[in-house]
C-alpha cells in the first residue's frame, strides 16, 4: 500500500469535515458527540458511551468504520464472555501439527464493546489491557493490534442488575465519555423516514482510508502545546485533587489525555497549536468520569467539580 502523504492541521480539518458530513448522512448524533469521537480517534484514545439502548450507538460506530474504510467488529458482553473470546486464542492445526493464532474481534480497527459492564472483571481487564498496550500476548507470543485502533464501549446507565461496574482505574483508560441522548422530534421523524426501507449505514462509502487517518494522527501528535498550556492543565488536575468534595481526583493520565485531546481539537479547527479554550471545551468529557466523589458529597455531582475547576483556575 502506498504511503499516505503527510498532513498539516488545515488538511486534518478538511478531513474531519468530510467525516462529519458522511456520518451525518446516516446517523443523527449531536455535533458535540461526533466532535469528541473524532478527537478520540485522532488522539489515539478510546470512548465510553453511557446511554440508553436504541439511541444509535452501534450505528455511529459502524458509520465511523465505513467512513474511514476500516474493519469493524462488535463484542456483545455477557457474564460468560471469556478473554479469549475477545483477544483470540491458539488453535491446534492437525494437518500441520502445530498451534496457530486465531485473532479475536479486538484486532479490528473500530471495536464496539456493547454493555462492557456485563462482562466479568477478568474479561474487562483483558480488553482494557489491549486498549492500553495496543497488542495482545497469547502463550508468550505478542501480536500487534491494527492501526488505527479505537474502542467504543457502551454502558446502560439504568440497568445495573447482573453487572460489574468498571473500577476507577479502568474508567481512566477511556479518553472521553459521551452520551447521545434522545434525538429531537424533528430528527427522530427524519430518521423514521430515512431508515424506513433500509439501513442507511450500509449505503455509506468511505471518504478516506486508514493510511490518511494514520497521517492525520501523526499531524495531531505534532500540534504544539505550550508550557503555559501544560501548566494550566496541571493546575486543573490539582484543583480536582484538592477539592473537599472529591475522594479521588484526576490522575496524571487524565492530564495527558486532556493535553492530547486539546491538540486534536486544535487540528480539527485547522490550527497548529492548542489553546486554553480547547482544554475548556473538552474538560467535561475527559475529566468527569475520572473523579470519585467523597461519601459526604452525595448532593453534588462530578460535573460540578469540573465546572468549578474551569471557572476558578485561571488560564495562564
Amino acid at each position: 500500500m502506498a504511503t499516505a502523504p503527510e498532513l498539516d492541521p488545515p488538511a486534518v480539518a478538511e478531513l474531519a469535515t468530510r467525516l462529519r458530513a458522511n456520518v451525518a448522512a446516516a446517523v443523527k448524533a449531536p455535533e458535540g458527540v461526533v466532535r469528541d469521537l473524532l478527537v478520540a480517534l485522532l488522539a489515539e484514545g478510546h470512548v465510553l458511551i453511557e446511554d440508553n439502548p436504541g439511541v444509535g450507538k452501534t450505528a455511529l460506530a459502524r458509520a465511523l468504520a465505513r467512513s474511514i474504510d476500516a474493519e469493524f467488529a462488535r463484542v456483545q458482553c455477557t457474564a460468560d464472555l471469556l478473554p479469549a473470546d475477545v483477544v483470540g486464542t491458539n488453535i491446534f492445526n492437525q494437518r500441520e501439527g502445530r498451534f496457530e493464532f486465531r485473532p479475536g474481534p479486538v484486532f479490528a480497527n473500530v471495536v464496539l464493546v456493547d454493555e462492557i459492564n456485563r462482562a466479568s472483571p477478568k474479561t474487562q481487564s483483558g480488553l482494557l489491557e489491549c486498549m492500553q498496550e495496543r497488542h495482545v500476548t497469547v502463550d508468550k507470543h505478542t501480536h500487534d493490534l491494527a492501526r488505527p485502533f479505537i474502542v467504543l464501549a457502551t454502558q446502560n446507565p439504568i440497568e445495573y442488575e447482573g453487572t460489574y461496574p468498571l473500577p476507577e482505574a479502568q474508567l481512566d483508560r477511556f479518553m472521553v465519555r459521551v452520551s447521545l441522548g434522545y434525538p429531537s422530534m424533528e430528527d427522530e421523524q427524519d430518521m423514521l423516514a430515512a431508515h424506513s426501507d433500509r439501513d442507511r449505514v450500509q449505503d455509506l462509502g468511505p471518504v478516506t482510508g486508514v493510511g490518511e487517518m494514520l497521517a492525520a494522527q501523526a499531524a495531531v501528535a505534532s500540534v504544539h502545546g505550550s508550557e503555559a498550556l501544560r501548566r494550566y492543565i496541571v493546575s486543573l488536575m490539582e484543583f480536582t485533587r484538592a477539592d473537599p468534595r472529591v475522594e479521588l481526583g484526576a490522575s496524571p493520565r487524565a492530564g495527558l489525555m486532556l493535553f492530547r485531546a486539546a491538540k486534536a481539537l486544535a487540528a480539527l479547527d485547522g490550527r497548529d497549536h492548542a489553546l486554553p479554550d480547547d482544554v475548556k471545551t473538552l474538560a467535561p468529557a475527559v475529566l468527569t468520569h475520572r473523579l470519585l466523589l467523597a461519601p459526604e458529597a452525595a448532593g453534588d455531582d462530578r460535573s460540578a467539580v469540573v465546572g468549578d475547576a474551569l471557572e476558578r483556575v485561571p488560564a495562564l
